[in-house]
């Protein structure tokens, strides 16, 4: 499993938002500056933290970006489900029912479907808040 950069990015996005949270919108600029990240690139990803209620936009003057929850309310899996789409390490975990024709005689599935159990697990036990508080229990992340 890898984890792509638009969804690396929107990680970084959402904690700039969540450290330099002011209750004011910030202008997209902002955080492509501060993220080393091309703004361009960064446009299609708020667009889609944006669709799926992560962010609130706001266009001109004064407009920007902003939370709409608190920082303790998004979990790094929530962030990475909208970037990324499914986290599933083998094609026929991805949709809700396994379609795949050796459902029945697979001797790896077991394995498979714990794996995609324990990371999807260890993404949700992550706030946007412990990272943003670099807490002792989640420990040192470079994203």
């Amino acid at each position: 499993m890898k984890i792509s950069t638009r969804g690396r990015y929107a990680i970084r996005v959402m904690l700039d938002l969540a450290e330099h949270n002011t209750g004011e919108y910030i202008p997209l600029m902002d955080i492509a500056k501060r993220q080393e990240i091309s703004e361009k690139y960064l446009e299609a990803i708020v667009a889609a933290l944006s669709k799926n209620g992560f962010v609130r936009a706001q266009r001109g003057k004064g407009g920007g970006y902003k939370l709409i929850k608190a920082p303790a309310d998004y979990s790094i899996g929530s962030i990475l489900k909208v970037t990324e789409g499914s986290l599933a390490p083998v094609a026929c975990l991805e949709g809700e029912v396994n379609t795949c024709e050796r459902v029945d005689a697979c001797k790896t599935l077991k394995m498979w479907e714990d794996f995609y159990k324990l990371v999807q697990d260890y993404f949700d036990k992550i706030s946007l808040q412990d990272l943003v508080g670099n807490s002792e229990d989640v420990g040192n992340y470079v994203i």
